[in-house]
């Protein structure tokens, strides 16, 4: 398997954020009456100065604390109609994030983000193409988004299919960009279909960091258009939790731990996950 850590993105509390939660907070008296105590609705859109004052890691902190907030019940109440006012003159996006088609990750509820907040490219089983990269060029180049995100997810029909190797009209060659990740583990001794999770799991890891890892990829939008980093993610449906899989520098080497350190961290995290 490719070197890589599985890091749950679990992170409270960032000032650079300005959409902030409006959460409604209840609570009883001694009467049975129920008082409310609701927040303002988040009615304002990202501006050109605060885009640019951000840094990648602030944006994946950002989308780490969006996340737990998902996690937690706690989504930002936000006044779209007026946000769609505000946006309505031009927009200054943080992160264009790559994902799935799959109806059950809505990736702006999933990182609690707002109407002009993030570019979300999409297609079933989140792999890169032509269009897709001059959809990230124009995200990171033009509009000057700071992070690129792959964002996979488990139970992915699209994964199954690859793995699997489902036919069927036009799905056939969609699911060839995916063949890669199946074909990683062609030396694998268990069972390759999509009846096991254990590769799935590793299928839907490595498609993620296929997708990063790839030239194609790193020519077209990954170090001179977007700064410092990209990152993968696999989000795990159950919790609703977000897991990072790595990023990669401007030079090409990986934040934090060398490949090899995050080979030997790897296992040990994917049993956390079935804790």
């Amino acid at each position: 398997m490719l070197a890589c850590c599985f890091v749950f993105l679990i992170v409270t509390g960032c000032a650079q954020d300005n959409n902030q939660p409006a959460a409604t907070k209840t609570s009883g008296n001694t009467d049975g009456e129920i008082e409310v105590d609701v927040k303002p609705l988040v009615n304002r859109v990202l501006t050109q100065e605060e885009q640019n004052a951000l840094t990648p890691d602030q944006v994946l902190t950002l989308l780490k604390e969006g996340n737990q907030r998902f996690v937690d019940g706690t989504l930002t109440a936000r006044d779209h109609s007026k946000q769609v006012r505000e946006a309505a003159l031009g927009q200054y996006p943080k992160a264009v994030i790559l994902s799935c088609l799959d109806s059950r990750v809505p990736v702006e509820d999933v990182f609690d983000r707002g109407i002009g907040d993030i570019f979300v490219a999409r297609v079933a089983g989140n792999f890169e193409n032509t269009d897709i990269l001059g959809s990230m060029e124009f995200a990171c180049k033009v509009a000057g988004s700071k992070l690129v995100f792959v964002l996979g997810h488990e139970s992915c029909g699209a994964v199954n299919g690859a793995i699997d190797g489902v036919e069927l009209g036009n799905i056939t060659a969609m699911l060839a960009n995916i063949q890669p990740a199946v074909d990683h583990f062609k030396d694998y001794k268990g069972d390759r279909t999509s009846k096991n999770p254990e590769f799935v799991k590793m299928v839907t890891a490595q498609n993620v960091l296929g997708t990063i890892d790839r030239p194609g990829t790193h020519a077209s939008f990954g170090f001179e258009l977007c700064e410092e980093h990209n990152q993968g993610g696999d989000a795990p449906d159950d919790p609703g939790k977000q897991m990072g899989l790595g990023c990669t520098s401007e030079d090409g080497s990986d934040i934090g731990e060398e490949r090899s350190k995050r080979e030997q961290n790897c296992h040990n995290a994917e049993k956390k996950l079935d804790t």
